[in-house]
């Protein structure tokens, strides 16, 4: 006659694993994926605004004449940037509807 008290335990401790492995393991790998996300989007957005403030110091200490030939030029730059992103946004959906539909 075997063990039954063993047997039954490493059942009960083959549910728990079973049920972990399929709640637990995906959650922690979700929160994973959102933290270190969020941190990847805050160090590329804290290196473009020290990138821009970089080449603004630049432009301002190699352009001869005034500082707004340096904001002139970056303004510039960064209007272009943004226009390149707006022509290259994608179309509305369909299924968002902004305005009110009559009835």
């Amino acid at each position: 006659m075997t063990d039954w008290t063993a047997n039954a335990a490493e059942r009960i401790e083959g549910a728990v694993a079973a049920v972990r492995d399929r709640t637990v393991v995906p959650a922690q790998n979700a929160t994973k994926a959102v933290v270190f996300g969020l941190l990847a989007a805050f160090f590329a957005l804290s290196a473009v605004v020290l990138l821009i403030i970089g080449a603004f110091r630049a432009l301002e200490s190699y352009l001869p004449g005034e500082v707004w030939i340096a904001h002139l030029v970056e303004g510039g730059i960064l209007v272009l940037a943004g226009l390149l992103c707006w022509a290259r946004r994608g179309p509305r959906r369909a299924d968002r509807v902004t305005h009110a539909s009559p009835r």
